[in-house]
């Protein structure tokens, strides 16, 4: 078997961006499928997977740890290593639909069987309003999920943002947190993402102001480049940390891995290298008492890979899913996501278990 070409695929979702898809197909008819979204470049990622292309075209896609092996070698980048990182996916697809088993069986199989879901509702709510933010997410929690995240820190944008005092910028966001806590209520468990908007002294301030919230974690308040920063925020907040969700390979890592930086690790399938990867950053994250939270703010290609890779490990936490973000997510797969109660079921079938359905992109498929 032989591959015979890559194929990007990019659907509309909304102001906040596309999902792209890629698609490695093979002289025998067998077609497998990742996800590159959020790279930061859409037009740039699609000349990486030209380029990884024009590699691979006669390479067996069963030789992954090989052909993994050279297109980490080309220096772009996030982006270079998106696009990597959806390749990745795609041939582990081809050779579980060759071997006739799940993704997961190449791995060793499932110690789980389904994994719990998250709600990340931010791309979804246009109204920024502490009613906005609340309406979502007690809208998802009927839907059936038990957990909620939010990225609140809106007026965080600019750098000169007043810090300190009543003026301080974060306080609307800090409402807006304390708006969702008393719509969905003690049982629902709570998330914030900082998107890396803070400095430390106002990142411990802000946590603290946030203790009767009672978070399940305070996710990236200062960019994830700065563990030394990360470790002493976690140190001086009364609630669990988390970050790294754009670090590539289990190297990348490192830092977090030699010593206590956060407390949950959130490698991205989509950025750290891929499936197999994931599993050996979460192996290693085991060594050190660290869970696992895939960052996911994403398609269902991505989820489905994401599943496929944590249900094998003992690490595993919480699976974040993008709630909210169009009404036709669950027709561009067949079968559709498998979600109930605020938990998604792991395919059985073989390879990733998802196709494309042809119909749903046709209608929203970026030129």
């Amino acid at each position: 078997m032989r591959i015979t070409g890559i194929e990007p695929v990019a659907v509309r979702v909304n102001r906040r961006g596309d999902w792209v898809f890629v698609l490695v197909h093979t002289d025998e008819g067998l077609t497998g499928l990742g996800e590159a979204g959020q790279s930061g470049n859409d037009a740039l990622l699609v000349a990486f997977l030209k380029e990884f292309s024009a590699q691979l075209v006669g390479q067996d896609p069963l030789a992954i740890n090989r052909l993994r092996q050279n297109l980490a070698r080309v220096d772009g980048g996030r982006i270079a290593r998106t696009a990597l990182s959806a390749v990745e996916q795609a041939l582990w697809d081809i050779v579980g639909q060759y071997a006739g088993v799940p993704i997961h069986a190449l791995f060793g199989g499932k110690v789980r069987d389904r994994l719990r879901l998250y709600a990340n509702i931010n791309r979804h709510v246009a109204d920024r309003s502490p009613e906005g933010f609340a309406r979502a997410a007690k809208q998802a929690v009927d839907e059936g999920f038990t957990a909620i995240k939010l990225a609140p820190f809106d007026e965080l944008r600019e750098r000169d943002h007043v810090r300190t005092g009543a003026q301080a910028a974060w306080r609307p966001g800090v409402a807006r947190v304390e708006a969702v806590r008393r719509a969905v209520g003690d049982a629902v468990d709570l998330m914030v993402d900082c998107h890396a908007r803070m400095e430390t002294s106002e990142a411990i301030t802000v946590g603290r102001a946030m203790v009767d919230c009672d978070l399940m974690w305070y996710e990236e308040p200062v960019k994830h480049t700065f563990p030394d920063q990360l470790a002493r925020i976690s140190q001086a907040v009364p609630m669990p940390t988390a970050s790294a969700e754009s670090i590539f390979g289990v190297e990348g890592f490192r830092p977090f891995l030699l010593e206590r930086v956060v407390d949950v690790l959130m490698p991205d399938v989509k950025h750290c290298g891929g499936l197999a990867e994931m599993r050996a950053i979460a192996e290693a994250a085991g060594l050190c008492n660290l869970l696992i939270a895939p960052h996911n703010p994403s398609g269902p290609v991505a989820t489905a890979a994401s599943a496929h890779a944590v249900c094998t490990i003992p690490n595993f936490l919480i699976l974040e899913y993008a709630w909210g973000e169009v009404d036709w997510r669950a027709e561009l797969t067949e079968p559709g996501e498998a979600i109930r109660d605020g938990y998604l079921s792991v395919s059985d079938a073989p390879g990733l278990g998802y196709h494309l359905n042809p119909d749903v992109v046709a209608a929203h498929r970026v030129p």
